[in-house]
């Protein structure tokens, strides 16, 4: 094997009679499909499979241990050291690889739609499909921008290498490591295209509140009258299809910053789930997987190439990557003022938390911290049921900082901007996952509007017990049964020791927290009672 001087070794790899830099929408489809990675669809979109990993594989990806960044990580169970010795032997071997390809791809743009605080990127593929994946995704340079582009960090992404955990010190074939001071993205052994989104986005979690700019897992959209609205979420919780408002303009559907000028989307696309996909139910989505856009699992008829979306068969982790300009109403270029209102959205297997409630600011900061959610089936390797977890600010796997400082933030931009909070329950209603029904989605958009609107500022609330969440009795169009969830399920005890059951697992969650803002731990979580 070559070592390669790692200064030089990525530029000589840029360098090299293999590389295709900037390719357009239409060259990079045809690379795909004419090299057998990728098929068109009846609307032209190209579809891929992902292989043996069809999610995130975070249990191999790790941060390299550098003086630079040492001091600064949460290192624990998600934020995992790796050597440098381990980081640079892998750096070469990937190196040497990709110069062996007939092929490689790059695409040159931008994370962070304000541009006082925007990271130029640049992402280096084996495969064509992760190119187009990529340039749908991440923000597109216009000319005058490319020609002055100097990446500041890196992907380099080849899917068909594969550690060796006994020799490479990886925990499988499959790697995500993250260095700092090298400011390279080093990916392999997947061939799953959301690796590069999300390594992006820890680097901006890492680098934005040092710039006073706070990074959250998010959708957003603005109203007529320029009111943000915010949708906190972990994936399969309703953020893409929640913000996909036809009434509102988005401005994007999982990744912001929220600076002292107001909201800004880290991204230039959107990557939303298209399991059970239909355009009566998510219009928008539905109309924006077109020419260029990329399917990822979705199967196919062999024949007229019509997706079948209800086909979970190779997941149900199913995607579609699409620019933000496929949709009509989006905020272009994607920036807004500061939020009016903040959504709180969880997916709860257990069937006991209300619909929709308001938060006092304790509440708030109390759901933020715990970010409580199911993790659906196909969203990670080995999940395929829902499974209770907690991640913090509702996007633990993506902080490199320590929880505190993206909360403290967070509770101090509520208080600046007087912005009203709400947690909303896409899940279970009527009994816990496996006895009653997942929440109508007809309801949760009917409720989200009443809260972004304000019908539900002066409307009388009932406090339940347990939570201490305030609820709307009454909600137009809306079964009051629905709205206690107590009332939605027909045996009261059964949903008294579920949700007691619930309780105890915030409470135990919430003391990896210690001594942080007793007030709000006091307040802001389930009763003592």
């Amino acid at each position: 094997m070559t070592t390669v001087n790692f200064e030089n070794g990525l530029q000589e790899l840029l360098n090299g009679e293999n590389i295709h830099v900037q390719l357009s929408v239409p060259r990079l489809v045809e690379e795909a499909t004419s090299r057998g990675e990728a098929v068109l669809t009846s609307e032209g979109a190209v579809t891929a499979k992902t292989g043996k990993y069809t999610g995130r594989s975070p249990k191999d990806k790790f941060i390299v241990d550098e003086e630079i960044s040492r001091d600064k990580v949460d290192w624990g169970t998600v934020n995992r050291p790796i050597s440098p010795e381990v980081f640079e032997n892998l750096y070469n071997k990937v190196l040497n690889h990709l110069k062996e390809k007939d092929a490689l791809y790059v695409f040159k743009g931008f994370a962070g739609a304000d541009h006082s605080s925007r990271l130029a990127i640049q992402t280096i593929n084996e495969y064509a499909w992760h190119n187009l994946f990529a340039h749908q995704l991440f923000i597109r340079p216009t000319e005058e921008e490319l020609a002055s582009h100097k990446a500041e960090f890196s992907v380099v992404y080849a899917p068909t290498f594969q550690a060796d955990p006994a020799v490479d010190g990886t925990e499988s074939e499959t790697f995500i490591l993250v260095s700092m001071e090298k400011k390279i993205i080093l990916i392999g052994g997947t061939e799953y295209a959301g690796e590069m989104k999300k390594s992006i986005f820890s680097i901006m979690n890492y680098i934005l509140p040092e710039q006073g700019v706070l990074p959250m897992h998010c959708s957003a959209n603005v109203g007529e009258e320029g009111d943000v609205t915010l949708f906190f979420g972990l994936s399969g919780t309703g953020k893409t299809t929640l913000s996909a408002d036809e009434d509102r303009k988005l401005i994007g559907d999982d990744e912001h910053g929220w600076s002292d000028n107001g909201v800004f989307n880290i991204e230039g696309g959107c990557y939303a789930k298209t399991i059970n996909l239909s355009r009566e139910n998510e219009p928008q989505i539905f109309d924006a997987i077109r020419f260029g856009s990329v399917l990822e699992n979705v199967i196919v008829d062999p024949d007229t190439r019509i997706p079948d979306y209800d086909d979970g068969s190779l997941t149900e982790n199913t995607r579609a990557a699409y620019p933000i300009q496929a949709i009509d109403n989006i905020v272009d270029p994607s920036v807004a003022g500061h939020p009016k209102t903040i959504v709180f959205l969880t997916a709860d297997a257990f069937g006991v938390l209300p619909p929709i409630s308001r938060l006092t600011k304790e509440q708030a900061m109390y759901h933020f911290l715990s970010g409580y959610t199911s993790k659906l089936a196909g969203t990670e390797r080995g999940v395929t049921s829902p499974e209770v977890t907690f991640s913090t600010c509702f996007g633990s796997p993506f902080l490199p900082l320590h929880a505190t400082v993206y909360a403290e933030m967070l509770g101090q931009k509520i208080d600046e901007h007087d912005a009203q909070v709400f947690l909303v329950n896409t899940g279970w209603t009527g009994g816990e996952y496996g006895v009653g029904s997942r929440m109508k989605l007809k309801y949760t958009r009917a409720m989200v509007r009443a809260g972004i609107h304000g019908e539900l500022n002066d409307v009388k609330m009932e406090k339940e017990s347990v939570f201490g969440l305030e609820i709307p009795v009454e909600i137009p169009g809306i079964p009051t049964e629905v709205l206690n969830p107590r009332n939605a399920w027909a045996d009261k005890d059964a949903y008294d020791k579920k949700a007691a059951e619930l309780a105890q697992k915030f409470k135990d969650n919430f003391e990896k927290f210690g001594t942080v803002a007793p007030e709000i731990s006091k307040f802001g979580g389930p009763t003592n009672d």
